[in-house]
């Protein structure tokens, strides 16, 4: 299927329960993801694909582990029947050049989708990109125009239906923590603040458990249109 993806309104979606697969468990925003979906009665199965175990247990949840996230064909069975994916791998970009954060951001992202895609043709696929996002492709930030393109690409791809999340300041809740150790330190330093933070800013600011919330109801009922900012995040978790 070729061309540019479909968006539709949630009054033409079902409110029929929703199949996952979930890419990067085992980080913070996969982590916070896997928390809400586990939870929603709305969400029947999920399937996490990572390298490491998250070391969670619950009766709709399935982990496969796989090494090469550049080779999915030895899990590609694992992929057919699920009404979306939410894509939440990702790196920093402190310290890498753009060709090593394009294959970790780009590339990698592309791999996943066209699995998904050719496994599920009329799925959802939701990609966790960022706040800043160039979608010029132009601008002097480097990992925003790696997210811009990688957007662009997504939105070419023939997926039936693509959102580019763009989150800004994300606290971590529910005991979810970032790899990244000066990061966690810095959400620990600011956890008392974060309430203050979203009522100021809610635009601005978001956390792992509404994002995971916004993430279920794109799967479920969708947005009328492709971009979901940290304020479309809040707004879809309170509606869920």
């Amino acid at each position: 299927m070729g061309g540019a993806a479909v968006w539709l309104s949630a009054r033409q979606y079902t409110s029929a329960p929703v199949r996952v697969v979930l890419f990067g468990a085992t980080g913070m925003i996969g982590g916070g993801a896997l928390i809400e979906c586990l939870a929603d009665p709305r969400v029947t199965a999920v399937t996490s694909l990572s390298r490491a175990s998250t070391g969670a247990s619950h009766p709709k949840l399935t982990e496969i582990l796989h090494r090469d996230f550049f080779d999915l064909q030895p899990v590609a069975a694992h992929l057919p029947g699920h009404d979306a994916c939410f894509y939440c791998l990702g790196v920093t970009a402190v310290g890498l050049d753009e060709p090593s954060y394009s294959r970790m951001t780009y590339d990698l992202t592309l791999v996943a989708a066209r699995a998904y895609l050719a496994a599920n043709p009329a799925g959802t696929f939701c990609y966790i990109s960022g706040a800043g996002a160039d979608s010029s492709e132009r601008g002097r930030t480097m990992w925003a125009r790696v997210k811009g393109r990688t957007e662009n690409t997504l939105l070419k791809l023939g997926l039936s239906r693509v959102y580019l999340v763009r989150p800004g300041f994300i606290q971590p809740v529910n005991g979810v923590r970032s790899k990244t150790a000066w990061y966690q330190a810095f959400y620990t330093a600011v956890a008392p603040l974060s309430p203050l933070i979203r009522l100021l800013l809610p635009g601005l600011a978001t956390t792992t458990a509404l994002l995971g919330r916004a993430l279920i109801q794109l799967g479920l009922k969708g947005f009328s249109r492709p971009i979901v900012t940290t304020r479309d995040i809040n707004r879809l978790a309170a509606a869920g």
